[in-house]
């Protein structure tokens, strides 16, 4: 018995081991035939078994000598290219390369015009929308669905991108500010002129891009934990506002939201039934979240259709709910039958990833040009000439959209979103799939390849947007590398070699217009790079939506904080206030160098799971001060 138990677990060990070298020379000859370079790696980087493990296998595999492992296992590290920049790249001579496991063949590119030519060929070159599973789990949508299906999410959706909903925002956006930077201050900041240390910049911004997306996207206001309802508020809407949980919830709304994406990745690995059961607080928390946040939608669902049905007006903004139930609950019986619409849970999808993509990535890019403006003193100096130049002292709430956006956006305020954009797009890569079925070609660096049917192409943005092939550089002034491409700079957006013009023709696109903003991401005025060398928002057909939405209100929100407020990195750590105030210039300088230092390498250490962002506690500590009352920025000899 013992004997035919070992034999069999034998022929069971020896099958597997067969198959996964079988499958790993399998795919090395695939990689052969495209002609590319690769890395052959004993696990697909992005499988669940390896990233989940990743601390624990790294150390084993580093007991093996260094030349086998170093830089294989570095394209296998989560953030490989926002972490280390150009290594991997340089390492193996090439803009393109795949990686090669028994598992999967993968592509990864930094190459502009490979970037360019896959976004425009939407049908050869689809959205890999399984890396997209899990932001499916409340209903398809517009970012999960491809083909027709997804022409249809695109049309419901991009009805409400246009100029009139931006020029709402751009309001929106200054309001929310105002509400933002009141509630910092508090009385007794006002009156000292300094915030008190600041460690939740981040939670900060994204309550404020929440409470902008959740008014000019759907109606909600939502408050600041010292502002009160408006009486006019719609009775029906006030308790998507509340500061307090409503009948049936227990908890608000807005927290909801905000824990629902905290606890993603919890919600895609457990189930339902074991979150509600599992005797441990993070599940309890979880499942919480989760239950209130569909609570809501749904209600929301059922105000929106009631609406639809008794053919009641579009209220002011976006209101993206009210297009997306339009498309099912606002049409004529008769004519349902021939125009397709969303069901309840698309709907509710799309709700959701109208909220992430609207506030997440908008909040991180905000929190990160802030925290670098705070890095980079001069350059914030330069930021508020130009406000003042703009603006002067005049109230924000007289500012006005078609007067003043263009300008915006091309001084110093619109350099500074797109330098921060470069170097820590929200999104780091974007992940296409050759067309299954059909072979494809791309060409690289001169040559050309031909890409095996369903091979999965990882588009990389960080990459590309700091690649010395497409970009102008120098030597850094501030590190002494051989290119200042990993370097905030603004001003690079003001050289005059441009490379890239409007009127350049989309040769391979289908033609057709699937909504949404068609202009540049970048102003007319500022260098145009090479297409496929800037891809924040990606490009082509699956472009971002709300690319122009996100731009004003960035715009909005740091023309309001610096007309009148300067950003300083906090030195709690230090020197307390007393020993700062004591200090000489030169004391000063080296001790906002330290803040700096540290500031920095803590913005190194971003890592991504829906986007870009800081994850385990990691903060760069700030305060806010009124212009005059600095400590540090004002100095000349700080940069």
């Amino acid at each position: 018995m013992l004997f035919t138990l070992w034999a069999a677990l034998s022929a069971a060990v020896a099958y597997a081991v067969f198959s996964y070298f079988a499958a790993w020379r399998r795919n090395v000859l695939i990689a052969r035939k495209t002609g590319l370079k690769y890395f052959v790696v004993h696990a697909s980087p992005i499988g669940l078994w390896w990233q989940l493990g990743i601390k624990i296998w790294s150390p084993m595999i580093k007991l093996l000598p260094k030349r086998i492992w170093e830089y294989r296992l570095l394209v296998m590290t989560p953030d490989w290219a926002y972490s280390t920049g150009q290594k991997v790249f340089q390492y193996i001579e090439a803009d393109t390369f795949l990686t090669v496991s028994p598992y999967d063949v993968l592509l990864y590119t930094q190459d502009a015009e490979v970037i360019h030519r896959i976004t425009q060929r939407r049908e050869a070159f689809p959205k890999d929308i399984d890396k997209y599973s899990l932001l499916s789990m409340f209903g398809h949508n517009v970012l999960t669905t491809e083909g027709q299906t997804w022409r249809l999410h695109r049309k419901v959706t991009s009805a409400s991108f246009n100029e009139k909903n931006a020029a709402h925002t751009f309001s929106e956006a200054i309001y929310q500010t105002r509400g933002m930077l009141a509630e910092l201050f508090g009385a007794s900041g006002e009156t000292n002129g300094t915030t008190k240390t600041i460690t939740t910049l981040e939670h900060d911004t994204m309550t404020w891009a929440l409470n902008v997306i959740g008014y000019v996207g759907f109606g909600l206001r939502l408050l600041w934990p010292s502002q009160k309802m408006p009486e006019d508020t719609d009775p029906k809407l006030v308790k998507y506002g509340s500061l307090n949980p409503p009948e049936g919830h227990t908890i608000t709304f807005a927290k909801s939201v905000e824990r629902t994406l905290d606890k993603i990745i919890t919600i895609l690995v457990f189930p339902d039934f074991l979150l509600k059961h599992l005797p441990f607080k993070f599940a309890r928390f979880t499942h919480e979240a989760k239950a209130n946040y569909l609570q809501y939608m749904e209600e929301f669902l059922r105000d929106k259709a009631k609406e639809a049905q008794a053919g009641e007006s579009t209220k002011e903004g976006m209101d993206i709910m009210g297009q997306l139930v339009q498309s099912k609950y606002g049409i004529a019986p008769s004519e349902k039958a021939k125009q397709a619409g969303l069901d309840d849970a698309e709907i509710v999808g799309n709700a959701f990833i109208m909220i992430v993509a609207g506030h997440e990535t908008t909040a991180n890019t905000l929190h990160f040009a802030v925290a670098q403006l705070a890095i980079n003193p001069a350059t914030q100096r330069r930021l508020q000439k130009d406000v003042d130049s703009l603006f002067g002292d005049a109230d924000p709430s007289t500012w006005d959209y078609e007067k003043n956006i263009n300008a915006m956006t091309a001084s110093h305020i619109g350099a500074c979103i797109n330098e921060t954009l470069r170097l820590m797009p929200p999104v780091t890569l974007i992940p296409k799939v050759v067309s299954a079925g059909s072979e494809q070609t791309i060409t690289a660096q001169g040559k050309t390849h031909v890409l095996p049917s369903g091979l999965s192409c990882n588009l990389m943005a960080v990459s590309t947007q700091r690649n010395p092939r497409f970009w102008p550089t120098k030597p850094s002034e501030k590190t002494g590398a051989p290119t200042d491409l990993d370097d905030f700079l603004p001003d690079r957006w003001y050289q005059t070699q441009n490379t890239a013009t409007d009127d350049e023709k989309d040769e391979e696109g289908d033609g057709v217009d699937y909504g949404g903003f068609q202009g540049s991401d970048t102003s007319a005025s500022f260098y145009r790079p090479v297409r496929g060398s800037y891809i924040p928002f990606s490009d082509g057909p699956r472009s971002c939506l709300g690319r122009r939405i996100a731009m004003v209100e960035m715009n909005a929100v740091l023309a309001v904080i610096f007309q009148k407020y300067s950003v300083e990195l906090a030195v709690d750590e230090w020197a307390s206030d007393e020993e700062v105030e004591k200090m000489d210039a030169a004391a000063r300088r080296e001790l906002y160098k330290k803040a700096q230092a540290k500031a920095q390498k803590t913005l190194d250490d971003a890592t991504s799971v829906l986007t870009l962002k800081l994850h385990g506690g990691k903060h760069v500590p700030v305060r806010i001060v009124k212009r005059g009352k600095e400590r540090f920025v004002n100095d000349a000899e700080l940069s």
